[in-house]
């Protein structure tokens, strides 16, 4: 049996800092079967590449667990119905376990009850009904089982308040009570009972031990598997503040004399009070950089009116299945893709296209699920429903980004790896320098300093730096239409410095449209001759031809006779003419005299048309020129790209005068023509030898070669065709200024991130020594390390308000 390799992603909890995602991504690196994995602190997610003959997801969340860590996962239980023995239950459990997102299940032939812990973010428990129903049997998920719907980090923000709270009641006196020492603060009042030691040790306590037990946890997990993480240094330098002073009001009982300023109690309270406010500000604000999903996620409909049993009810999105006939009416949403069966209406599709006026649908055609039905009834078949609506294709593309790690990331992960330990060895050297040197004896002060080291020391900023910044940029690239496939493909697009550029669909509309009629007869008698002669055919050039006519308000005729004359052109009767449309060819097999007409035809074929001659009763009448325009923005795209110094280059499989043509009208320059599809890659190479860096734009059917090759594969294409496989980004919107667009937000996160982790490198390395050197009080060290955090993060936010 051959290896059959999953992507599973899952929600850990418990990270505090870079270190913690690292352990745990070297720790399911080790797991026998894992090929690949990937821990973002950000998203508090893991993405791991597994082979499911080896492993499984419950040995991944087993390992996260044994780390120290949690994985957040749902239970619930199924009534079964249709079991008759032993094997019908094993089914089941089999059938349940190999579902994407399963962790185990279980299944009770007796009790007739399934058991299943999965994964939330995967599937739903209606899923898991379904792959039951399948397997030939019935089943009901238990109501009163239903899982709290509250999202856990909206839990976790609850929680963090809870015991700022309370922190910050008991720490507020002790600070009262530090604020008495200072001269300038000889005027504020301290009551008595404050300056007590005893009274100090108990409003300290608690929040040492009960608030500051994360902390202990944390470090105690981390320094089992032979790591450490942030919870180290905060646990370090904490309990060093308050087991010194806990020694000094012991010594107090003994006679000894202590001066409350030798009391470092406030010192380890507010640090944790002021901790536990950073990661409150931070869990706040990480919320707040996936915005871009939870936009996407309102655009669905929430529930649709289907018919089912010849009766019109409405259920809920997730029900809806395939083949089901669902109701649209003015103003609603559509609820998934579809076909429409009935009616005719104009859809509101700018979610998808970014094309603000409404497209014209009718009987036949496709519809989009989440665009909205402007001001007609309409019935449409549901085709695709689910996770493969192309709005459930686009939020998976953004989560997958959201989730990947940029090569910049590595960086910062090897530093944090290694930079507890060697901040811990700092502590203690500044602790012998200050207690044998600078101040010998004075183990007070040594302390302080020891104490300064450790808490402005902690990594979190270099955690979040990188992360973030992927989060927010790739989720605002999506409200723009353009989908970046991974932090790798966000971090090379800017460096880009060569574009390809496919002619047809990308450059052009794609589909030919009449641009000229010629005529040595009455125009709308020659137009009604040659679109009624051309009604019948199957030829796209035809369909554009009668498409062109009809526009122009001129009515059809059905020919008597049609003949389609393959590699020539049409021979047709209309009102007993004898009508003849198609090529030079054609005219010259039917002895028709064209001579007048060369001139002409030449002069259009120069400008990329496709001309087609006709003649009426064996005389030449006229002709009629087709050519795939070029889109409205393509002209102003390929300028912009020139603008940010990029070389602009067409590719095409036209020949080379009608490829020259569209080019000096789009503005391109450098022209390579009459390529075939499998030659195009083989252009790409070349340039990428010249030492380019090259984007390489398709429809990316036809292109997928190329656009796989390309140093960046980009996608051109609208709504449910977007060809999300070959290419690294899927620009949705179909127009060329997406390119441009893609490049700037590339540049927009990559400078976003260097300014991150410059100041999350620049603090570290100052604020060390300044902390070494003593000019840095520890309850301020700690202010700084907890909201050097938030800064990172609410610059990272700054993406999401920018203007394309």
């Amino acid at each position: 049996m051959g290896e059959k390799v999953l992507e599973s992603q899952f929600q850990v909890t418990g990270m505090t800092c870079a270190a913690c995602a690292l352990r745990i991504e070297k720790g399911l690196k080790k797991v026998e079967g894992v090929q690949d994995a990937n821990v973002n602190l950000a998203l508090e997610k893991a993405t791991v590449k597994f082979d499911t003959s080896v492993t499984g997801p419950a040995e991944l969340h087993k390992k996260v667990r044994d780390l120290g860590y949690d994985v957040v996962t749902s239970k619930t239980e199924f009534d079964v119905t249709g079991m008759t023995c032993a094997a019908c239950s094993a089914r089941i459990e089999k059938g349940l376990n190999k579902m994407e997102g399963v962790v185990s299940a279980t299944v009770n032939l007796a009790l007739e009850k399934a058991t299943v812990e999965y994964n939330p973010s995967v599937l739903a428990p209606k899923d898991m009904v379904q792959k039951i129903e399948k397997l030939g049997y019935g089943a009901i998920e238990k109501q009163d089982n239903e899982q709290e719907t509250m999202d856990y980090r909206l839990k976790e923000i609850e929680k963090q308040q809870g015991k700022f709270v309370f922190s910050m009641i008991l720490s507020l006196p002790l600070l009262w009570a530090m604020a008495g020492h200072f001269s300038f603060t000889s005027f504020l009042y301290v009551p008595d009972a404050l300056m007590n030691p005893w009274v100090q040790f108990l409003l300290a306590t608690p929040v040492q031990f009960f608030i500051g037990k994360q902390f202990y946890v944390g470090a105690y997990k981390a320094l089992r598997n032979k790591s450490a993480n942030m919870d180290v240094l905060v646990a370090l330098g904490t309990s060093a503040a308050y087991f010194y002073s806990v020694y000094l009001s012991f010594s107090t009982l003994g006679g000894g004399d202590v001066h409350l300023e030798g009391l470092y109690f406030e010192t380890s309270a507010v640090l944790i009070t002021l901790i536990i406010l950073g990661k409150l500000f931070e869990a706040k604000a990480k919320g707040r950089s996936s915005e871009a999903i939870k936009k996407l996620m309102g655009l669905q409909a929430k529930t649709a009116m289907v018919i089912r049993e010849g009766l019109e009810q409405e259920i809920p999105l997730e029900d809806v299945a395939t083949g089901d006939i669902v109701l649209v009416k003015p103003g609603e949403k559509v609820p998934v893709d579809g076909e429409i069966l009935e009616g005719r209406t104009a859809l509101d599709e700018s979610m998808i296209t970014g094309e603000s006026v409404p497209v014209d649908k009718t009987v036949g055609d496709a519809v989009i699920g989440a665009t909205i039905n402007k001001n007609g009834f309409i019935k449409i078949k549901a085709t695709k429903v689910g996770k493969e609506t192309a709005l459930a294709q686009i939020i998976k593309v953004v989560e997958e980004a959201q989730g990947s790690k940029a090569p910049i990331q590595r960086l910062a992960d090897s530093i944090s790896g290694v930079f507890v330990p060697i901040v811990v060895g700092i502590a203690v050297v500044t602790f012998i320098i200050w207690f044998f040197w600078v101040s010998p004896g004075n183990f007070a002060e040594a302390l302080v300093k020891m104490i300064a080291v450790l808490v402005i020391a902690c990594p979190c900023a270099l955690g979040l730096a990188t992360p973030t910044s992927i989060m927010a940029g790739s989720g605002r690239s999506a409200e723009f239409g353009i989908l970046f496939k991974g932090g790798e493909h966000l971090e090379m697009t800017h460096r880009i410095n060569t574009i390809i550029l496919d002619k047809t669909g990308t450059i052009t509309k794609g589909t030919p449209v009449l641009t000229d009629v010629i005529t040595t007869m009455e125009e709308a008698e020659f137009l009604t001759l040659v679109g009624s002669a051309e009604k019948q055919s199957e030829h796209p050039l035809a369909e554009a031809i009668v498409d062109g006519i009809k526009e122009k308000q001129i009515e059809l005729k059905n020919p008597s006779v049609f003949e389609a004359v393959p590699g020539y052109g049409i021979r047709a009767e209309v009102d007993g003419k004898e009508i003849l449309v198609g090529t030079r060819r054609l005219m010259k097999k039917f002895e028709v005299d064209i001579e007048q007409a060369l001139s002409e035809m030449d002069s259009l074929e120069k400008q990329g048309k496709t001309a087609m001659l006709a003649a009426v009763d064996g005389n030449y009448a006229g002709m009629v020129a087709v050519a795939d325009t070029i889109k409205e923005t393509s002209m102003q795209a390929v300028k912009r790209l020139k603008e940010l110094g990029l070389e602009v280059i067409m590719i095409t499989g036209d020949n080379q005068q009608t490829a020259q043509a569209i080019a000096k009208q789009a503005g391109i320059d450098h022209v390579i023509a009459e390529v075939l599809p499998e030659g195009k890659a083989e252009e790409v190479k070349k340039l990428q030898q010249q030492g380019k860096k090259v984007a390489m734009v398709g429809d990316g059917i036809n292109d997928a070669p190329a656009l796989a090759i390309a140093d960046i594969g980009m996608a051109i294409g609208t709504g449910t065709d977007v060809a999300m496989e070959a290419a690294d980004i899927t620009l949705i919107r179909g127009d060329l200024n997406s390119i441009a667009d893609a490049i700037y937000m590339s540049k927009k996160t990559i400078r976003n991130i260097k300014q991150n982790l410059f100041w999350a490198f620049a603090y570290n390395s100052l604020g060390i020594p300044v902390a070494a050197l003593g000019f840095l009080a520890p309850w301020l060290a700690g202010a700084a390390m907890a909201f050097s955090s938030v800064s990172v993060v609410l610059n990272a936010l700054r993406l999401q308000r920018v203007k394309l």
